[in-house]
């Protein structure tokens, strides 16, 4: 339980730092969070090809919102900055832990989504500056559809990843 507690507070700071700072030295916050991140858990390797999917699916998908108009991050930019790509890293942290128990039944990481997402978002934008150019109803129930469908991905992205180091360990195991 501790560990989820750690897992939340940790996610929570760097979510601080990366709204916050913004692409300054606030992000070696989420380098150090992900070393704990990393130090805790006990296979780098499926946490890291998690992370690594959830940082590169959430980029592109967030990349994709940008040039569909949904952000305006006051410049013109094909990608998102690095601090909204490094929140991805950063939720890709809390799939097998704090947010584990949003994985089954499907519909909970849905719901979390739905609602969750966009009060992140939300809040992100205002602190960080970002406009929302459509609207922020209408942005924010964009966001919160999208991510209705985005969660259940992400919690199968780490289900496949656990599965595959399992079956590892089985197979060590056995020989």
């Amino acid at each position: 339980m501790a560990k989820l507690i750690v897992n939340t507070l940790l996610f929570q700071l760097g979510w601080c730092a990366c709204v916050f700072g913004g692409d300054t030295l606030w992000l070696l916050i989420v380098a150090a969070v992900l070393a704990v991140h990393l130090l805790w858990t006990s296979s780098w390797a499926a946490e890291g090809k998690l992370l690594v999917s959830v940082f590169m699916a959430g980029s592109a998908l967030d990349s994709f919102l940008l040039n569909l108009g949904v952000f305006d991050f006051g410049e013109p930019r094909t990608l998102i900055p690095l601090w909204l790509a490094c929140l991805w890293l950063l939720l890709g942290t809390t799939l097998n832990h704090c947010l584990a128990w949003t994985a089954q039944p499907w519909w909970r990481g849905s719901l979390l989504g739905a609602v969750a997402a966009p009060l992140s978002y939300y809040a992100g934008a205002r602190v960080a500056g970002v406009d929302l150019p459509y609207g922020t109803w209408q942005s924010l129930l964009l966001i919160g559809a999208i991510w209705a469908l985005v969660m259940p991905v992400l919690h199968g992205f780490a289900r496949l990843y656990r599965a595959q180091y399992e079956q590892k360990l089985r197979t060590r195991q056995s020989t």
